[in-house]
């Protein structure tokens, strides 16, 4: 019996001394990169900060997030930078999307794209993307007459609306066909204006001056967002209700912008993320389209443009900046 038991102790002694050091083995430490232009608004990183945290990847304990940000014509070297890195993951953001494909044809891609990815030929279909990348569009068809149509209701006198888009964003040729058709059903004239640069934007405010246009509407894409202030000051000193289809240029003092909701695109990314390092391909996982729109109205700028918001639109409104 004594022996038993001496030797019940010794096995016991054994497998505690060994269990505690198997639970005390770190976490493995995942990495993945984080791509996007210079400039991107750290409300949205911060959603996908917090989006990878609610799965419970905190940054310096068990992943580690390779931030890398610059102007476009950085972003190719910044993604093969990520590639030597060897993350494991490589999230985009707008822009930085085709720098990261043309980097790599392996290391899965999660993207947040404002334009048609398939259009954009990063993935076959939405949902079947075949390939590295998936991730979320921020682009929703129907939204795009919805704008005109809350712009119309915003403005019944509109009769001229001038259209700001960029024919290089996949995806723009089909918004303007659906604005055309919308504007059609409102007895509404389209103005378009191809804006590919700065240049291109300049020159447009002169054929909105001299046709006469009466109302705004601006395309969401890059070269659009990045002329947003410009954009926004010409808009109040002609005094024309502007329609956008991101809320930055509303908060910048645009009149009102309908669109999804960035950043909750950027915390659903987390969840590609996920799946992708627990062992799923990109190729399988559906890209997401918005489920989350936000009306926004900028009083502020009603009032310097002499314009009174109808009450049944304000209520509808998400936010309002007085």
């Amino acid at each position: 019996m004594k022996k038993n038991s001496v030797a019940l102790v010794l096995v016991g002694l054994i497998l505690v001394s060994f269990y505690p050091v198997k639970a005390q083995q770190p976490a493995k430490m995942r990495k993945i990169g984080f791509l996007n232009q210079t400039g991107a608004f750290s409300a949205n990183i911060e959603a996908f900060r917090q989006g990878m945290r609610e799965l419970g990847y905190i940054e310096g304990q068990n992943i580690v997030i390779e931030y890398r940000s610059g102007e476009v014509s950085q972003l190719t070297q910044l993604a093969t930078e990520l590639v030597r890195q060897k993350v494991e993951v490589i999230v985009t953001s707008g822009p930085a999307t085709n720098p990261a494909k043309m980097a790599t044809g392996t290391i899965p891609i999660v993207f947040n794209y404002s334009g048609d990815p398939v259009e954009a030929g990063f993935i076959d279909s939405l949902a079947r993307p075949g390939r590295n990348m998936t991730g979320v569009t921020q682009l929703a068809f129907e939204l795009v007459g919805k704008r005109l149509e809350i712009l119309k209701e915003a403005v019944p006198r509109v009769s001229r609306v001038a259209v700001l888009a960029s024919p290089l964003h996949p995806g723009e040729q089909r918004e303007l066909r659906e604005t055309q058709s919308t504007a059609r059903a409102l007895g509404t004239t389209l103005q378009y204006n191809q804006v590919r640069g700065t240049a291109d934007v300049d020159a447009a405010f002169d054929t909105i001056i001299k046709e006469n246009a009466n109302a705004l509407l601006v395309f969401a894409d890059p070269v659009t967002n990045a002329n947003r202030k410009q954009i926004v000051e010409f808009a109040v000193k002609r005094r024309l209700p502007s329609m956008f289809g991101r809320k930055e240029p509303v908060e910048a003092g645009g009149l009102m912008s309908y669109g999804p909701s960035l950043e909750e695109l950027y915390r659903r990314i987390p969840v590609h993320v996920d799946k992708i390092l627990k062992g799923a391909k990109p190729a399988d996982i559906p890209t997401e389209l918005p489920m989350k729109f936000e009306l926004i109205i900028n009083l502020t700028t009603a009032k310097q443009i002499g314009l009174t918001i109808p009450p049944n639109l304000l209520v509808r409104a998400d936010r309002v900046i007085r």
